[in-house]
């Protein structure tokens, strides 16, 4: 690639990730979010709450027999609880959608970012070189996961054996082979310079395409376990 093409490519992450935090002629290839039928699910969680609060409120204005004996202050006492738990709920799916658009996974083409969020005051940040990654796979755990075709990418790393988890996302083949496809690349880049150190020039991605790929540096697979 052209480094006035990759200059371009690195302002333009630069403006549309400000978040990250990009060397010098890195540029994003990828940005993978969780499936939306998360967020599905926090909200179905807090409708279900709702319908529980407003049978309370229709039960306390029907005025049924085990309310006949309340006050105007007992049950405006009730109505505040009844309030409360509405907000309370609502901050709760608010919070939770926050947190859950948090995670995110980013490849450029020189690393992979891993944006990490338990809750709003637990964050990290993971950075994997893609010459350290030695296997990338899509795990799908049970059988909602099969239903709704969602599962766990699995990034390991040579050296530490650490495992790298990005959960909830849609069944990513695409993004798989493009990784994967990316750590070839880097490796091979590596490669081809060590074998030729008086050589400084920067080599372009196509130089890699038409090459032989290594035998397996990087696998991708899926597992599945109902």
């Amino acid at each position: 690639m052209k480094q006035e093409l990759i200059k371009l490519h690195h302002a333009r992450s630069k403006r549309d990730f400000p978040e990250l935090k990009l060397e010098e002629n890195e540029y994003v290839e990828l940005a993978i979010q969780r499936s939306k039928l998360g967020l599905v699910f926090i909200w179905g969680a807090a409708i279900i709450g709702y319908l529980a609060l407003i049978i309370a409120l229709v039960f306390l204005e029907a005025g049924g027999s085990s309310t006949v004996a309340l006050n105007g202050f007992a049950k405006s006492y009730l109505y505040l609880i009844i309030f409360i738990i509405f907000g309370i709920i609502t901050i709760s799916a608010l919070i939770g959608s926050k947190v859950y658009k948090s995670n995110r996974l980013y490849v450029t083409n020189k690393r992979l970012i891993h944006h990490c969020a338990n809750s709003l005051f637990s964050k990290s940040v993971n950075i994997i070189e893609l010459l350290s990654i030695e296997d990338v796979s899509f795990k799908q755990d049970n059988v909602i996961d099969h239903i709704f075709k969602l599962g766990t990418i699995r990034m390991a790393t040579v050296g530490d054996e650490t495992t790298y988890t990005f959960k909830y996302v849609n069944t990513p083949k695409n993004e798989l082979d493009a990784i994967t496809h990316l750590v070839h690349v880097e490796k091979e880049k590596t490669k081809r310079r060590h074998r030729r150190p008086e050589d400084d020039r920067e080599y372009d991605d196509e130089d890699y395409e038409a090459a032989p790929i290594p035998a397996a540096p990087v696998s991708t697979k899926a597992e599945s376990k109902n």
